[in-house]
C-alpha cells in the first residue's frame, strides 16, 4: 500500500516542481546542509497509533531514504512540544512535521521554524491559523460520515425505533475533532430534524482522555438512562462507553461506534460490543508525508492538486488527503489482510474464536 511521491503524482495528488538547492540558512543551520527532518508527535495517551503505527512507519521511510531524523513525542505537554520544536530547529533540521496539541502552541512552533527557513508540515490534523507549507491527512469529514452512516446501519440491522443518540466529541482543542463531528452530524441532523431519532447528550472530551471520557459517558447514562446509540469519535472514546453499558449489560445492545481500527477497537467489534470503526490506513498517510518530507529535505519544491481551507488563516493549505474506510464484524479481516494489526495480537483470549470464525489467522 505504499505510495511514494511518483505514486502521489500518478494519482493527481502530487505534481512535483523544479528544484532548489537548499543552502545552509536555509536547513536551519548547523546540519552541513545534509538532509534531516523533524517529527513531534502529540501523545500515546489519545490513541496507540503515534507510536506503534506512526512512528514504525515514518522510521521506515526515513530509514529507507537514508536522511538523518529525529523523532519525538510530546506526551501532551505544550512546553515540551515547544523545547522539542526549539531543539530540533536548532539541531538543524531542514523539514519540521507536527500533529499539534493545539493550534495555538502549533502556531508558534511552526512560525518559528517558518521564519528559520525551515519547510513545515502539518501531519493528520491542521493547525488552524498556523503557516504550515503542507498538510497530509485523511478526509476527516468523511471519517465522521462514515462514523454516521455506520450508526444508522447498526441501529437499522436492529429495527431500533426513534432513538436516542449520544454524542461523545473528541477534544475541541483538535480541529481534526470538529471535522469528524461536522462528518457525522451531516448524518444525524437530518435524522433529529425528522424526528426518525432523537438527539441526547453531545459533549466533548477534553483532550481525547479515556478515563474522562468513561466518567462523562456514566453521567449521561445517568441522565438518559434510555440512550439507544452511541457515537463515539474514536476507538478510546468507544471503549469507554463499552465499559460503563458492560457494567448495567447494555454492552452490545446499544451500538458504539470508533475510529483508528485499534485492537482494542476491533477486539470489541469482533465481541459483539462495538459496532464499527474507521480504519484510516496509517501506512498510507505516513507514507505519504515521509516522501514530501524526504522530497523537501533534498531541496524539492512540491505543488499539491489539493487543499484544505483553513478559516482562521483565511488562506488554502496544499494537502494530500486520502480516504478513509469503514470496518464492520464482516470486514475486519481487511485490517489484518493490510497488516495494520496482527492476528497474534488480535485474536487473544474470548477474540481467538471469533476471529476463527471470521476467516482472521
Amino acid at each position: 500500500m505504499r505510495r511514494g511521491i511518483a505514486g502521489l503524482a500518478a494519482a493527481g495528488l502530487l505534481v512535483v516542481g523544479g528544484l532548489t538547492a537548499c543552502s545552509d540558512s536555509e536547513d536551519g543551520g548547523g546540519n552541513d546542509g545534509k538532509p534531516k527532518i523533524g517529527v513531534i508527535l502529540p501523545d500515546s495517551k489519545s490513541s496507540v497509533r503515534w507510536e506503534t503505527a506512526d512512528r514504525r512507519y515514518l522510521e521506515e521511510a526515513f530509514k529507507a531514504a537514508g536522511v538523518d531524523y529525529d523523532i519525538q513525542n510530546a506526551q501532551n505537554d505544550k512546553q515540551a512540544f515547544q523545547t522539542i520544536a526549539d531543539q530540533m530547529i536548532t539541531s538543524g533540521v531542514n523539514v519540521l512535521m507536527i500533529v499539534n496539541l493545539d493550534s495555538g502552541t502549533g502556531k508558534a512552533v511552526l512560525d518559528k521554524a517558518k521564519q528559520q527557513g525551515v519547510a513545515t508540515i502539518d501531519y493528520d490534523r491542521l493547525t488552524l491559523g498556523g503557516s504550515a507549507s503542507y498538510y497530509v491527512s485523511f478526509d476527516n469529514v468523511a471519517v465522521g460520515k462514515l462514523q454516521g452512516e455506520g450508526l444508522v446501519k447498526c441501529l437499522t440491522d436492529q429495527g431500533a425505533q426513534k432513538p436516542l443518540i449520544a454524542e461523545l466529541n473528541g477534544s475541541p482543542t483538535d480541529n481534526n475533532a470538529t471535522l469528524f463531528k461536522q462528518g457525522y452530524d451531516s448524518v444525524l441532523s437530518p435524522k433529529y430534524n425528522s424526528g426518525d431519532y432523537t438527539k441526547g447528550p453531545d459533549q466533548w472530551v477534553p483532550d481525547w482522555d479515556n478515563t474522562q471520557a468513561a466518567t462523562i459517558f456514566e453521567q449521561m447514562l445517568t441522565s438518559s438512562p434510555n440512550i439507544n446509540g452511541v457515537l463515539a469519535a474514536n476507538d478510546g472514546l468507544g471503549n469507554a462507553a463499552v465499559t460503563v453499558l458492560r457494567k448495567s449489560q447494555q454492552n452490545g445492545k446499544v451500538p458504539v461506534t470508533g475510529q483508528d481500527a485499534s485492537v482494542q477497537g476491533l477486539q470489541n467489534i469482533l465481541l459483539g460490543d462495538q459496532c464499527m470503526t474507521v480504519y484510516k490506513a496509517i501506512k498510507q498517510e505516513a507514507d505519504a508525508a515521509s516522501e514530501l518530507a524526504i522530497a523537501l529535505a533534498k531541496g524539492e519544491t512540491k505543488t499539491l492538486s489539493q487543499t484544505v481551507r483553513d478559516p482562521e488563516g483565511n488562506r488554502d493549505v496544499p494537502s494530500v488527503l486520502l480516504a478513509p474506510k469503514a470496518i464492520y464484524a464482516a470486514n475486519v479481516k481487511d485490517v489484518v489482510d493490510d497488516g495494520f494489526v496482527t492476528a497474534a495480537e488480535l485474536c487473544t483470549g474470548d477474540v481467538a474464536a471469533k476471529c476463527a470464525a471470521a476467516g482472521i489467522k
